[in-house]
């Protein structure tokens, strides 16, 4: 059985240094709060409020380092109480066709025209893992997993395979929560 850890992503944001000079002031570098499981990321200590149409979220939390784009990855419950506009469903990074929404931080704010997700479920996976589990990058599988009673398999999980990357499947809070796991939860890879 191929089992790999499942952590469960809360909202968040990736900036581009040009959108922290603007939102926390120029030259601005972010603060460390904690590592993430992946190899060169963390949360920064700095939180910003995203804007739609509908409503606005505080305390988002930025992750680092910066990034070529901005990007805001929210949950399904958090944009039916942002914004009118449908939050397409997409990999990181994959922006064309996502939302616009405004982030507002302590010095200023920038409206952006794309960037708001919801992040596709995927799994991280270094070369040496992949092979070990017949997979190949961006291949489509299954995850099995859930509490007795709430057992539950999600479709459409896209393995992304990299050198850089551990082994970590990502669901967001709102699936997570679904099926009643936590952090560190361990689910099977179904091909």
């Amino acid at each position: 059985m191929a089992e790999v850890l499942v952590n469960l992503s809360n909202r968040h944001i990736h900036l581009s240094q040009e959108d922290v000079d603007v939102l926390f002031g120029a030259g601005y570098e972010l603060k460390k709060l904690k590592d993430l499981m992946q190899p060169g990321q963390f949360a920064a200590e700095e939180i910003v409020t995203i804007v739609g149409d509908k409503g606005r979220i505080e305390k988002v939390r930025v992750l680092g380092p910066c990034r070529a784009e901005s990007q805001c990855e929210i949950m399904q419950s958090d944009a039916v109480r942002l914004t009118t506009v449908t939050v397409p469903v997409k990999e990181s990074g994959k922006l064309d066709g996502s939302a616009s929404f405004e982030i507002v931080g302590p010095a200023g704010s920038v409206k952006k025209d794309r960037g708001l997700i919801i992040a596709k479920r995927h799994i991280h996976m270094d070369p040496e893992s992949a092979e070990k589990f017949g997979l190949e990058d961006n291949q489509v599988v299954k995850l099995k997993l859930g509490i007795e009673g709430r057992e539950t398999i999600y479709g459409d999980v896209v393995a992304r395979v990299n050198k850089a990357y551990a082994l970590e499947a990502h669901l967001d809070l709102d699936e997570g929560n679904a099926c009643g796991i936590g952090n560190g939860t361990m689910a099977e890879i179904i091909k």
